[in-house]
């Protein structure tokens, strides 16, 4: 497969002054409430009115559908997390750090299959994910630290009362109890 981008399409070429029309047609077809052959033709209505184009029916097919399989793509990775979002919390970072680990060899296996992935992106993706587990640890980490530190409080309050009020061992324990199945 041919490395770079490849030969810029007519819609690439098109001047700075076209810039907005070009956004204005993405946002079109984003939109999806009106036909690609409609917005073609205002588009290129548009075009004209500066002096430009026309943009021919297959470049502008060859872009829509590049930017809806990349619409795509983006919508089913937002899918996927907003489905997992509930699980990556500071108790189960072992377990998401499985989960996003599995999820980047996917990516690479993917991005190598489609001949996408260089040896570049493959370490970057790599430093991605040491990062994120690295964060991730980090902030469990705190958050079982400042965990550690309300319960020892905690406790400590519960034996000052326990004794200005007078409780025998069993009701101080008993406190003592529900207050640790409380913090977890």
């Amino acid at each position: 497969m041919a490395e770079g981008r490849g030969r810029l399409s007519s819609i690439e070429l098109l001047p700075e002054e076209a810039q907005e029309d070009v956004v204005w047609a993405s946002a079109e077809l984003n939109a999806r409430k009106r036909t690609q052959l409609d917005i073609l033709a205002e588009f290129n209505e548009r075009l004209s009115l500066k002096g430009l184009g026309p943009i021919s029916l297959s470049a502008f097919n060859r872009r829509a559908t590049r930017m809806s399989a990349a619409v795509r793509r983006l919508d089913e990775a937002r899918y996927l997390f907003e489905g997992l979002a509930d699980r990556f919390t500071p108790e189960n970072v072992e377990r998401q750090d499985v989960a996003i680990g599995e999820f980047l060899k996917l990516l690479i296996f993917e991005l190598a299959q489609d001949h996408r992935a260089t040896p570049k992106a493959a370490m970057e993706l790599a430093r991605a994910y040491v990062s994120t587990i690295q964060g991730q640890r980090a902030s469990a980490e705190r958050r079982r630290k400042a965990q550690a530190e309300i319960a020892a409080a905690a406790e400590k309050a519960v034996a000052v009362v326990a004794e200005k009020r007078g409780l025998d061992a069993d009701a101080k324990q008993a406190l003592l109890d529900a207050l640790r199945a409380d913090l977890g």
